[in-house]
């Protein structure tokens, strides 16, 4: 029986290299000059690091750039509120959300279901299996997911025959 899975992942070699490049960015542009302006990664957890609201800010511009260039979808991130450090530095974390969350696999089986396709979805884990038996049942699946979801990057793999 063919099926296929919906996923979310975010490359992590790319996510890291734009992080480079972001710290090595802030620490020659002439504006961050003497400033503790700095992104911090560690496992699904980027911290940005400024000295006041409004480098932050241009903080959080340089790495979403540099996230989009190295090919990184920026609608996987979420972020914090922005905390104050010992005097007026700020910091804010940022969360690289990989696999589909419990309520966006619900809403998705929701939507091929009622959408009366001959295709049947499962939540797997943090994944949704979709079934059938029809390539052409998988195909309209997938064209009505990238339709509907569009605030959360997902990707379709596993596809099998």
């Amino acid at each position: 029986m063919p099926s296929f899975d919906i996923i979310s992942e975010v490359n992590q070699v790319e996510v890291r290299n734009a992080i480079d490049q972001a710290n090595k960015e802030l620490s020659t542009r002439f504006d961050f000059k003497g400033s503790d302006a700095r992104v911090e990664h560690a496992e699904k957890i980027l911290t940005l690091f400024a000295d006041d609201d409004f480098k932050l800010a241009q903080v959080t511009d340089i790495v979403t750039g540099k996230l989009t260039k190295r090919g990184v979808d920026i609608r996987s991130l979420k972020y914090g509120n922005v905390e104050k450090i010992s005097g007026n530095k700020v910091k804010q974390a940022v969360t690289i959300r990989v696999g589909i969350e419990q309520e966006l696999s619900k809403k998705i089986v929701k939507l091929i279901k009622d959408a009366k396709m001959k295709v049947q979805a499962s939540i797997q884990g943090d994944a949704v299996r979709v079934s059938g038996a029809k390539r052409d049942d998988l195909q309209e699946a997938i064209a009505l997911v990238k339709k509907t979801i569009t605030d959360f990057p997902v990707q379709f793999g596993n596809f099998r025959d």
